[in-house]
């Protein structure tokens, strides 16, 4: 007995981690299900959205509550990061060089005004008011790029505690939520034509089903034009956590920190440029790329559901009042950067 004690112990966490991450995955899977039925039942709720809400849920209600932070907790975790870095590498696949290029230089130019006023804005606006953590970086991230999925490839980027992905997630999700109720009502008021409409909408809303489910209230010539700057601006994400993922590293470094080594580009980077090339080179067939965006939408929601599980909204009390400060600064930022950006291009 004591030889096999030995030995199961010499496996470590490899022979038992799958088990210990079925209950969790299984909850994961099972949150899905239910946003699915959400977003089918109320199509202007994005299934992302409704995932990262069900996990909050979930992690407060009172029986479920014991489950989601014990013996579900490794599978709900795993979910968030690895399925996560999944789910980017197939985003990748709804990106197109020849879309973006499509756009003129003049709109590119904007969008990268834009997506830099908004991140060093934010950024350094979290660091004034005393966020902790990566709390002031994530969400500069997901409001200056693609919401949730910028805030799990940089907390990847940046090894960033557990908390301050959830927090921050909590926060881009709820904001881009509002966006989708609030900013169509502002179209008529400041003179936006459809695709004026659509450029803002997708300079301005964080994650792609929430720009798809704001800028369709104006037809189709408006979404069409917001999936393209909204992809442009999806582009960024590759090169932003680049960038995070060096200054991390120059850091520790430094520091002579005994944390893990971050590798150069994490890999899943080099995996969503790869997918952006196999798109670009028109090879893949229609029925392929479709299938692959409909398994990285349930990716990220299962990733967004785990996430959505580790917010503890007692805790969040103690800081809620600084994050929803840096939230609305970051949402007017944004969509004041984006609405002149709009108008400079388009005049």
């Amino acid at each position: 007995m004591a030889l096999l004690r030995e030995r199961a112990a010499a496996a470590g966490p490899t022979a038992s981690a799958a088990p210990g991450k079925l209950p969790g995955l299984a909850l994961a899977v099972l949150g899905v299900g239910v946003a699915w039925c959400v977003h089918r039942l109320l199509p202007d709720i994005p299934m992302l959205t409704a995932s990262v809400v069900l996990g909050i849920v979930a992690a407060h209600l009172p029986r479920v509550r014991a489950v989601v932070r014990g013996a579900a907790r490794p599978g709900l975790s795993y979910a968030g990061k690895r399925l996560m870095r999944i789910g980017i590498v197939l985003l990748g696949l709804k990106l197109s060089l020849d879309d973006v290029l499509g756009l003129g230089w003049a709109t590119v130019t904007m969008v990268l005004g834009v997506v830099a006023a908004t991140f060093l804005g934010t950024w350094w606006l979290g660091r004034r008011i005393g966020l902790p953590g990566d709390q002031p970086l994530l969400i500069a991230a997901g409001y200056s790029i693609c919401g949730a999925s910028a805030i799990g490839a940089v907390s990847e980027a940046s090894d960033s505690d557990e908390r301050d992905v959830a927090t921050s997630v909590a926060l881009v999700t709820l904001c881009g939520t509002l966006a989708i109720a609030v900013l169509p009502l502002l179209q008529q008021p400041l003179g936006l034509s459809d695709a004026e409409f659509g450029r803002w909408i997708g300079a301005s809303v964080h994650d792609v089903g929430q720009v798809v489910a704001t800028a369709q209230t104006a037809g189709p010539d408006a979404l069409g034009e917001a999936v393209l700057v909204k992809l442009m601006r999806v582009a960024l994400l590759a090169p932003l956590v680049a960038a995070v993922a060096m200054s991390v590293r120059h850091r520790r470094r430094a520091g002579a920190s005994a944390r893990k080594r971050l590798p150069l580009v994490p890999l899943f980077v080099v995996g969503f440029l790869a997918t952006v090339a196999l798109r670009s080179t028109g090879l893949l067939p229609y029925a392929a790329i479709d299938a692959a965006q409909h398994a990285q939408e349930l990716l990220l929601a299962a990733a967004l559901f785990g996430l959505g599980s580790a917010v503890d909204l007692p805790s969040l009390t103690r800081t809620g009042g600084r994050v929803a400060a840096l939230g609305l600064c970051a949402w007017v930022v944004v969509a004041g950067v984006s609405y002149g950006g709009v108008l400079l291009v388009m005049a």
